[in-house]
């Protein structure tokens, strides 16, 4: 049995990016995530953002993987992996995309 715990990031560089990304999920979902302690929130709440993180970061792979468009997506509505207001919370570094190289705006 392994002493890691399963709350790290494999990819230390990425921490920051995943934070922005979960509290752009929460705040998606009418989550009140803080930084810091979240005790408040039940198990439903704090679960619904971590399976929406999921959800997004699985459908930008599979983009990825086809070849179909590109791996960080926006919409009018403000889902996808991009955010309407041009900063990239994705998967990556910000603005990357894959094929073009731009952020797709539907």
């Amino acid at each position: 049995m392994s002493n890691r715990s399963s709350n790290t990031t494999a990819v230390p560089e990425a921490k920051s990016a995943m934070d922005r990304f979960k509290f752009e999920v929460a705040n998606e979902l009418g989550v009140p995530l803080t930084n810091g302690y979240n005790g408040n929130l039940t198990s439903r709440q704090n679960g619904s953002v971590g399976g929406n993180m999921v959800r997004k970061m699985i459908e930008a792979q599979e983009r990825q993987m086809s070849g179909t468009g590109a791996a960080m997506q926006s919409t009018g509505t403000g889902s996808g992996m991009g955010t309407n207001t041009g900063t990239d919370t994705g998967m990556g570094t910000p603005s990357q995309s894959v094929g073009t190289g731009n952020m797709t705006q539907m």
